[in-house]
């Protein structure tokens, strides 16, 4: 296929290049409603216990999880009568809209004390917006003009809750995603002019870059339609598909420069980078692409649609790549080298011996055991804070804090006795409301260490005992055909207890089926989904790029070994995460709060990107230095000869990528500078360290062995297996009657 493009694109290089700009056209006019196509949060797990819960709450009880509070000042005080009366008349008020329910406040729960503030002059407003967090939003948006500021009576209000937060997230992610985008692109250029040397060349790479990301955006637009997909996911897909646009261009650019160089025509340089180049452009967005796939295992929506949407950005980047940038070329033909600014570099082709890469490369393989053993105990160590990882949720302290919903949450834990946002729902859905297994289970959950009191259908209990008969407002927590809710309303306590209060809940015995959910039992679910997923997640990602890299190499070892070294190149990564965001040491330079854990969704994908990326430049590398193998039949030769090629060019997409993946930490989001740090990071390490050190000590330790194959295997791979070279010629030097003793380059016997 490859071959019939190479010679189809040139001939039909204006018609491709006019329908690649229609298509990104189109791709941009839907991008204008994507985020109104797209799902807000995405850190529950619906098939988890507090999402039963949740379910069993909303269709038997008509009732949601508070995800509203408005925090109501008074200066007169909120036992004043004018604020009394402008207080239970703006509750009325929210109880009467459309979409809400569950509405309690100071004013209409007997004055209870946990919704007075400490200092008398604030009172809270609770209620539950209807619908998942993408509707609720909607609907809050709505309600926001006529609820915020200042209101009849002297009252002035603040609006939070989980449903704030989350469409602060979405309005933070969408613009996050439009000004990562505005910095990073003029940043590239000046990089690209400085790799090329001249304005043309560079702004290839750039002009395929934008078309994906038009046409990802689009992209992103279909998926929606059919499909959940987190806003979130728009940061990350979009500047991810920039970065591997740009990093294929410089691959394909590169080959297409060298075959210039080396005397060929336009149209011939296309055909030979489109079999080499091209070829492994396919492999590396396969290989991207199931890594990426991995996510598809686990149930939060956050790490799910990015699975969906990293698959369909990964394969549309390499058919951009490998369609329209040929066309570019066809156009502009000796034009390429047109705006020189700097003097031209020409490509290596005949004597890589006095290369930088190839030095190294050398000198790596002449002390191969010291410079592996040092390399590996300084990534160890650098890796070494991720052994005290802890995973927690997203909550308010990751947004900024002139945001409205994180300065509700920090009032309401300052200033109230009982925390009745984090109240826990307790769903019994069998239960007879008239049972005394029913009131004497609710009175010894109010028993336990930091509950402030329980409320259900037989009144509130607190310390272990009946506090208040029931009531009109107690009516709610019966169902008319069976089925009980009980309200678990914990004293202010800290995430980490309010956590263990949800474990010896779930552990206490109960009549019947006792389903517990709330704000910190999703979170909790959320993060034990994580964990459990982790292993499949794992064997499968292996198997796969196992077989990937087998086809790729056509080794039985390597494979093994560019995985390892691609995992030790994230130990630093997941330690700088541990060390800068859950311990604080980047919090001063970064301007955000640590929470003394980090988000449980950030190292899974950290690692889906960061791993997907270090094997996409373990492809470029391998892929070269196989035929350099091939051609040379020399295992040390390859290494120095392969990296010397595509040294150069590996470096440059790193930088480009890592530019990309910097503008995250222009976010206001905590865990999307986390992914500004950890993505860099880790590409840095893997074209560096990984290329210039590990895998050359690798490689010459393992000397022929890496290359080993058995016969079975071998005609596997000569069937199926990727061939970097486009041009024929001897499988090894040996084959061309070269002696296989004397590596000619590296002097290495």
């Amino acid at each position: 296929m490859l071959a019939k493009l190479s010679g189809f694109l040139p001939r039909r290089r204006r018609a491709v290049l006019l329908v690649a700009v229609l298509l990104s056209l189109a791709g941009g006019a839907l991008s204008t409603t994507l985020f109104d196509t797209m799902k807000a949060g995405g850190f529950d797990d619906p098939s988890a216990e507090s999402g039963r819960a949740a379910e069993v709450l909303s269709e038997t009880f008509g009732r949601d999880d508070p995800n509203l509070a408005l925090l109501v000042h008074a200066d007169s005080g909120v036992d004043s009568p004018e604020a009394a009366a402008a207080g239970a008349a703006l509750t009325e008020r929210l109880a009467g809209e459309e979409g809400v329910s569950g509405v309690t406040s100071y004013w209409l729960a007997d004055r209870a004390p946990g919704l007075r503030g400490s200092g008398g002059d604030r009172a809270l407003i609770l209620a539950a917006i209807e619908g998942d967090d993408t509707e609720a939003g909607k609907r809050l948006a709505e309600l926001e003009p006529s609820y915020e500021g200042e209101r009849e009576g002297g009252l002035d209000v603040e609006i939070g809750g989980t449903a704030m937060i989350n469409k602060e997230l979405g309005e933070l992610s969408e613009r996050d995603a439009v000004r990562g985008e505005l910095i990073a692109l003029p940043v590239m250029l000046v990089v690209l002019v400085l790799i090329f040397g001249s304005l043309m060349a560079a702004a290839i790479p750039l002009i395929t870059g934008v078309v994906t990301i038009l046409l990802s955006l689009g992209t992103l637009w279909c998926l929606a339609a059919v499909t959940d997909i987190s806003v979130l996911a728009v940061n990350v897909v979009t500047l991810l598909g920039l970065g591997l646009a740009v990093d294929y261009s410089l691959l394909m650019v590169n080959r297409y420069r060298e075959e210039l160089a080396a005397g060929r025509e336009g149209a011939d340089a296309i055909r030979v980078m489109m079999l080499s180049a091209g070829r492994t452009v396919v492999f590396s967005a396969v290989t991207v692409a199931v890594t990426l796939a991995g996510l598809a295992w686990f149930p939060l929506l956050a790490l799910r649609s990015m699975a969906y949407a990293g698959i369909a950005v990964a394969v549309l980047t390499a058919a951009v790549t490998l369609t329209v940038l040929p066309a570019l070329l066809a156009v502009l033909g000796p034009r390429v080298e047109s705006g020189r600014i700097l003097r031209r570099r020409a490509p290596a082709t005949t004597s890589p011996e006095n290369g930088f890469w190839h030095r190294l490369a050398s000198f790596v393989m002449r002390r191969p055991l010291p410079v592996a053993t040092l390399g590996v105990l300084v990534l160890l160590l650098l890796g070494s804070p991720f052994l005290g990882l802890r995973m927690g949720t997203a909550d308010e302290r990751a947004l900024p804090e002139s945001s409205s919903g994180r300065q509700v949450a920090e009032t309401l834990r300052a200033e109230f006795g009982s925390g009745e946002s984090q109240a826990l729902s307790v769903v019994l859905p069998g239960a007879d409301a008239a049972s005394p297994e029913v009131a004497a289970y609710a009175a010894g959950l109010s028993g336990h260490d930091g509950v402030a009191r329980v409320d259900g259908p037989g009144g509130s209990w607190a310390d272990g005992a009946l506090a208040a008969e029931p009531g009109p407002a107690h009516a709610g927590y019966a169902a008319e055909g069976g089925g009980v809710h009980l309200s678990v309303v914990p004293e202010p306590l800290g995430t980490g207890a309010v956590e263990d209060l949800v474990r010896d809940i779930r552990e206490a015995p109960a009549p019947g089926e006792a389903l517990v959910g709330g704000q910190v039992p999703v979170a909790m679910d959320g993060i034990d989904a994580i964990v459990d997923r982790l292993p499949p997640a794992g064997i499968t990602l292996a198997a796969a790029m196992l077989v990937l890299l087998f086809l790729l190499t056509g080794s039985v070892l390597l494979p093994f070994v560019a995985m390892l070294l691609s995992a030790l190149g994230l130990t630093a990564t997941f330690g700088a995460l541990v060390w800068g965001f859950q311990d604080g040491h980047l919090a001063g330079l970064l301007g955000f709060t640590a929470t003394g854990e980090v988000v449980g969704t950030v190292p899974v994908l950290l690692f889906a990107v960061a791993f997907g990326l270090g094997m996409d430049y373990q492809v470029f590398m391998l892929a070269r230095i196989r035929e350099e193998y091939e051609r040379t039949g020399s295992p040390t030769d390859a290494v120095a000869i392969g990296l010397e090629r595509i040294g150069r060019i590996v470096t440059a997409a790193a930088v480009v990528l890592s530019i990309v993946f910097l503008a995250f930490l222009t976010s206001d989001i905590s865990f999307m500078q986390a992914l500004g740090v950890g993505a860099p990071l880790a590409v840095l390490m893997d074209a560096t360290l990984i290329r210039g050190a590990l895998l050359p000590a690798a490689m010459r330790l393992g000397g022929r062995a890496m290359w080993w194959l058995p016969p079975g295997l071998r005609r596997a791979h000569a069937r199926f297996g990727l061939r970097e070279s486009a041009a024929g010629g001897p499988r090894t030097r040996e084959a061309a009657g070269a002696d296989p003793a004397q590596d000619r380059c590296t002097g290495i016997r």
